[in-house]
């Protein structure tokens, strides 16, 4: 008499760890990256700012903004600016390694069609090519998003720091976040449909880049203006305000092109 064993259907191979596995350079290098950005901005926060306050009190003690900066504050500016190209950068170094080494290498080297034989499918195998970079990405941007706007808000400094400026504007909100996941998408569906490394990265490059002009270039134009009026002796433009135009107001209400444009642009009406 025979007895039949029932025998346990095999497991499904761990696509997320294989990914991890084979990909660890781009991991280290995203690890180093989010660390060093990250420490950045916490020094800007605590210490570096207690620095460049110091050192902005002693040069600008009438809060004048031609002031002379010292090297205190230019190391300060060009720091929390280099961790903030850190965030703003971030799409099109994605981009490039989605295209050539997520999707485009694989498909072009074989070695996706010999996972799709061991137990993975097609529809499996790019699930977890995009979630598991797509999670990195998104707990690491997010990570120096809240940093940025953090140091941002706490500190009045550097001068030229604008709201409205692209590095800003990008690291400042869900923008910071939202780029680096569209450049991954842009990178992997590149690679699907050149399935070739190099026309994959250089075409998920040029998609992502254009699209970061486009941003920069649109987005000025979707926010809504305010028009802020005064007379020419005591008008002055409102603080932190992007500058919109500019622009004068005639006895009749009648809006003209500022007639002292050429010599007194500060004290003429503008739209901001």
């Amino acid at each position: 008499m025979t007895a039949t064993v029932a025998m346990a259907p095999p497991r499904p191979p761990a696509t997320g760890r294989a990914v991890l596995r084979l990909h660890r350079t781009a991991l280290i290098v995203w690890g180093v990256l989010v660390v060093a950005a990250a420490l950045t901005f916490l020094w800007a926060y605590g210490p570096g700012a207690d620095s460049a306050a110091a050192a902005w009190r002693e040069s600008c003690p009438a809060q004048d903004r031609t002031c002379h900066w010292d090297t205190t504050l230019n190391d300060y500016y060009r720091a929390v600016k280099l961790a903030e190209w850190a965030i703003y950068w971030t799409p099109l170094l994605v981009a490039a390694w989605a295209g050539a080494a997520l999707v485009g290498r694989e498909l072009e080297d074989g070695t996706a069609r010999l996972a799709w034989t061991q137990g993975v499918t097609p529809v499996r195998w790019l699930a977890a090519k995009l979630t598991v970079p797509a999670a990195l990405l998104t707990v690491g941007t997010t990570v120096l998003v809240l940093l940025h706007r953090m140091v941002f808000t706490a500190n009045e400094f550097p001068l030229s720091w604008g709201w409205y400026e692209d590095g800003p504007f990008t690291a400042n909100g869900t923008v910071g976040i939202a780029q680096p996941l569209l450049a991954l998408a842009v990178g992997a569906l590149a690679g699907l449909v050149l399935r070739r490394a190099l026309p994959a990265l250089a075409a998920a490059l040029a998609v992502t880049a254009l699209t970061q002009t486009a941003t920069g270039m649109l987005t000025p134009r979707l926010w809504p203006y305010e028009t802020a009026a005064g007379t020419l002796d005591d008008y002055t433009t409102p603080e932190n305000a992007l500058w919109g135009g500019q622009g004068a107001l005639t006895s009749t209400g009648e809006r003209i092109p500022d007639p002292c444009a050429a010599t007194a642009p500060s004290a003429s009406p503008t739209t901001t």
